[in-house]
């Protein structure tokens, strides 16, 4: 089990790496993560929703996701609650305190699901979530050391040094365990190292004799590397030569699953930019409205900031707008939950821009889909999860057709579209139709983003085969290095 010092240390990196290393060697492997929290998530085989960086970690083994792979998912509505998913399921909705208490009975859907997985592969790699020295969320953990102590596995712990302090994180981390959890801990992963590894060396060789725990190694910090990211994001894109297309989102406070727009932070003629509270909202050609975990909550945000008048001006002045799930609904009339789905019970006015009313009903549509950009008729994937059901004339011209029924809506100037569809640009031929009805003229540019994915994870592969002590990781595993 790889485990952090802190949230975003690296294990879900490592983990995936690991997968790349042992599937490209011909091991039966699958990756776990006993409980996550995170917007955003991925369909599985199995009609399931799952964490977005277990899937990668699935691709990265050459399976498809399971809702085995994180059969405890919380999704956060507030600060204080979240939609709990028990093996790809939605459970229903808990405050903190309500969830800790839970815990007992999501141990069961753990265990069975761990079961399940290892009567399927001859190795499972699990990922911890957080840190396994949080004192306050210890009782009854199912996410780290409760997990691994419950299973009897190895534990490797991954400290990230490029934010500084990582031998009080390894060292500090070890202390605050139990006798048993320190003894199950096999060694330590320092990860994201900029410099000269020989200026580093007498801090490893400090911290192997202060812990009686060995380095397995040190990983470099990988420039440019751009994988699904489980919950962070960052304010700008990545560019390469002069931009030609201005595209601009909005940081929703519930932002979901905002890898729909990895493809774009990857283009070399696109300037993508999140824009977070507070900050001006910028020119843009392309004004996108992303997912999110509370639709209702999120429209009043973007309205206190200002986007609703920078929106109308925006589209005045002949820019494009998109929504895609939740910020498709926005653009309707008005979007109803009667039964307080997503937050309080109750109806807010949408952005009126496309004739069509949202209602958010229990039963959340989970699918893998495919069709064709209409009118393009170029190929499109990706996924549907969302609760909401949309109704009006504006579906009468869609924007995709998937599985041969219509999804989403164009304006008829063609100035604001909308969409159902998670991985709208995902296919480079879908990406090109799409940035040049909104004005690039050089969208042959697109990147496949799924080639991009694989190179990607064989980068990490080779990188721990470079730098990591496979010998000792496959003895740990019980197979042959």
């Amino acid at each position: 089990m790889i485990q952090g010092t802190t949230s975003d240390a690296g294990k879900s990196t490592v983990v995936a790496a690991l997968c790349r290393w042992l599937s490209r060697r011909g091991v039966s492997v699958a990756p776990f993560k006993p409980q996550n929290m995170a917007l955003n998530s991925a369909v599985t085989e199995d009609g399931g929703e799952i964490g977005r960086s277990t899937a990668l970690q699935a691709l990265a083994c050459g399976l498809a996701p399971h809702s085995d792979m994180n059969p405890v998912l919380l999704k956060p509505q507030s600060d204080r609650g979240a939609q709990v998913i028990l093996r790809g399921r939605v459970h229903g909705n808990m405050d903190a305190l309500d969830y800790h208490a839970f815990k007992v009975e999501a141990r069961h859907s753990v265990m069975a699901a761990w079961e399940s997985l290892s009567n399927r592969f001859d190795v499972i790699v699990a990922e911890g979530a957080g840190s396994p020295a949080e004192i306050n969320l210890r009782a009854g953990d199912i996410a780290n050391m409760g997990f691994a102590e419950a299973i009897d596995c190895p534990v490797l712990l991954v400290g990230d040094i490029d934010r500084g302090g990582v031998f009080a994180q390894l060292v500090g981390t070890l202390e605050l365990l139990s006798d048993s959890e320190r003894a199950r801990t096999q060694g330590f992963i320092v990860n994201r190292f900029r410099g000269d590894i020989a200026l580093l060396e007498p801090g490893l060789d400090w911290l192997a004799e202060r812990t009686g725990k060995p380095v397995l190694g040190t990983l470099p910090y990988l420039q440019g590397l751009l994988l699904d990211a489980e919950d962070s994001v960052g304010l700008s894109g990545r560019m390469m030569g002069e931009p030609a297309l201005r595209v601009v989102v909005p940081a929703l406070p519930r932002i979901s699953n905002h890898n729909d727009f990895d493809p774009l932070r990857l283009h070399p003629r696109v300037e993508l930019s999140f824009i977070g509270p507070n900050q001006a909202i910028p020119a843009a050609d392309l004004i996108i409205l992303p997912g999110s975990k509370s639709t209702r909550a999120d429209l009043e945000w973007l309205r206190a900031q200002g986007w609703e008048t920078a929106i109308r001006c925006h589209l005045r002045y002949g820019g494009k707008l998109l929504g895609i799930c939740g910020g498709f609904q926005m653009l309707g009339r008005s979007v109803h939950d009667p039964e307080g789905l997503e937050g309080e019970p109750g109806s807010t006015p949408g952005l009126g821009l496309l004739d069509l009313e949202t209602y958010m009903v229990a039963g959340k549509q989970l699918c893998n889909v495919q069709g064709v950009l209409n009118p393009e008729g170029v190929a499109v994937s990706g996924y549907e999860i969302h609760n909401g059901m949309s109704e009006g004339a504006a579906l009468g011209t869609p924007l995709v057709m998937l599985d041969g029924r219509v999804d989403g809506a164009v304006s008829a100037d063609g100035q604001v579209m909308g969409t159902y569809l998670h991985g709208l640009f995902d296919r480079p031929e879908a990406c090109h139709a799409l940035l040049a009805r909104c004005g690039l003229d050089d969208a042959d540019a697109a990147v496949d983003y799924q080639a991009h994915r694989r190179h990607e994870l064989d980068r990490l592969a080779d990188t721990l085969d470079a730098h990591l002590d496979m010998a000792k990781v496959c003895r740990l595993l019980g197979i042959s290095g």
